[in-house]
């Protein structure tokens, strides 16, 4: 092949310098204002939602499975703004651009509220405090809950919450239920190495029975022995606790409540457990439910101060010792009512001597003005 055929072949194959830096430019634009314009695509999102803690990667698995649909220009995007905040965050909006959705999630925080759920508190006031705190409708929470709710109550574990104002309703009761549920598995199968979630609830019931009854953490595995004692000899458990359920939790339990009152709750009427949970309990009134101790009492009676019980293995017993805390309270009553007269005998006596001494001073002060007018 000749010299000037090889040189045309070469100025063929050979774009020149110049132009393949205007293709470059070219595609370069092109990728830019693609990749613009995908930012400046519309996500429609929670306002507020839960970043798990992890690898970009990992989060972007995670919103993807959540029906983000997030892609490696997302990655690119997120790891030059910055890293996600974990957590539950507050994005202010639940539409938006693409880029604004990423930018945020590298800078939004939520407005956090601490809500705290007290052992033996039940589901009607605990969800009441969600909706005061968390600026939720009652009515939609309450419709909720009975939606997703495994039982009527013993559903949520009692502790203190860290949560997001902002958060919607069916997002929180998944939150607090799936939390629990994952406790609850933890706890049985270190207990039992398997996870029954009927069962366990059954546990859960007689523990909310005990965690109603108990005086303290120490009398709850003997409040267990006596309702298994019970449950054994076909006995009815009697127990004014039961009836302190969902709007009744703070109320004093009544002859007329005990009578009326026709629910599987009432332990008075009903042989057995209630079908539910009565309030929210804590671990010790499970381990107790599980472990009760091993005795013979049938029958239990609060002191006359409140702090503790008597326990007895026989009718007899149990009404002697009903009777001695009877006269005790009498006596209690008696010496309330001396202490508050000797008070109300003092008060009078104080009060006398100081407007004795207001007089005393009055009539003195009118005594020298008399004097230095006349």
């Amino acid at each position: 092949m000749t010299a000037p055929i090889k040189e045309a072949i070469n100025n063929i194959k050979k774009p020149s310098m110049l132009k393949v830096i205007v293709n470059s430019i070219d595609l370069l634009l092109i990728v830019f204002i693609t990749f613009i314009y995908y930012l400046s695509l519309t996500v429609e999102t929670k306002r507020v939602i839960f970043i798990p803690k992890g690898s970009t990667n990992y989060i972007i698995t995670y919103l993807t499975k959540n029906h983000y649909n997030l892609n490696i220009l997302d990655k690119i995007t997120l790891n030059n703004l910055g890293y996600p905040q974990s957590g539950w965050i507050d994005l202010k909006s639940t539409s938006m651009r693409k880029f604004d959705f990423l930018y945020k999630l590298t800078t939004s925080k939520a407005a956090l509220v601490n809500i705290t759920l007290i052992p033996g508190e039940t589901y009607y006031f605990f969800l009441q405090q969600l909706s005061k705190k968390l600026k939720l409708s009652q009515k939609d929470l309450f419709y909720k809950y009975k939606l997703l709710a495994y039982k009527k109550d013993g559903n949520i574990l009692p502790q203190t919450y860290t949560l997001p104002i902002g958060m919607n309703t069916t997002d929180l009761l998944q939150y607090l239920f799936r939390y629990t549920n994952n406790q609850y598995k933890k706890y049985s199968l270190k207990i039992f190495g398997t996870w029954d979630k009927q069962r366990w609830y059954k546990y859960i019931t007689i523990a909310s029975i005990i965690q109603k009854e108990a005086a303290s953490t120490k009398e709850m595995s003997i409040i267990a022995s006596v309702i298994y004692n019970r449950l054994k000899k076909g006995m009815k458990l009697q127990m004014d606790g039961t009836l302190n359920y969902g709007p009744y939790s703070h109320t004093t339990i009544t002859y007329k409540m005990i009578r009326t009152n026709n629910s599987d709750y009432n332990t008075y009427k009903h042989k057995g457990i209630p079908k539910n949970p009565i309030c929210a309990v804590e671990f010790e009134a499970i381990k107790a439910a599980i472990a009760p101790m091993k005795t013979d009492y049938l029958y239990f009676v609060k002191t006359a101060d409140g702090t503790k019980h008597i326990f007895s293995a026989d009718y007899k017993t149990h009404m002697k010792n009903i009777k001695k805390i009877v006269k005790r309270k009498k006596l209690q009553r008696k010496f309330k009512k001396a202490k508050q007269k000797r008070k109300k005998a003092t008060k009078k006596i104080i009060h006398k001597t100081v407007h004795k001494k207001r007089t005393t001073k009055k009539t003195h002060s009118l005594k020298n003005l008399w004097k230095s007018v006349y």
